[in-house]
């Protein structure tokens, strides 16, 4: 195995954050859970927002994790795909639209 900055077998560690301030930890998992279940999103719909999430935050550690959490919950490579170019739209979107105020701070300056 190629070594690289994030170390998959770091992932399994997850749980272990805890370990300088469980408090804070058992809080966040408490919450992190209650968010997956299922509600009046399917736990499937929820994995693929995660896994299009995780592609704009561009966290390997959360990709590994969603790609398989969307494949252990049904999700084909296509829908799975499909919430990544989901996610990409929205990200280029975001970065177009800070054009606007390069555009009026330029216009300011050009006054």
């Amino acid at each position: 195995m190629d070594k690289t900055y994030y170390n998959p077998e770091d992932l399994k560690k997850f749980e272990d954050v805890g370990e300088f301030g469980p408090e804070l930890a058992d809080k966040f998992f408490e919450y992190y859970g209650s968010v997956f279940e299922e509600g009046a999103l399917t736990a499937r719909e929820k994995s693929l927002i995660a896994l299009a999430v995780a592609h704009v935050l561009q966290c390997p550690y959360c990709i590994d994790a969603y790609s398989t959490d969307s494949l252990e919950k049904g999700a084909t490579e296509e829908q799975m795909m499909e919430a990544v170019h989901v996610a990409t739209a929205i990200r280029g979107g975001s970065s177009l639209i800070h054009g606007v105020q390069m555009m009026n701070k330029v216009k300011d300056l050009s006054m």
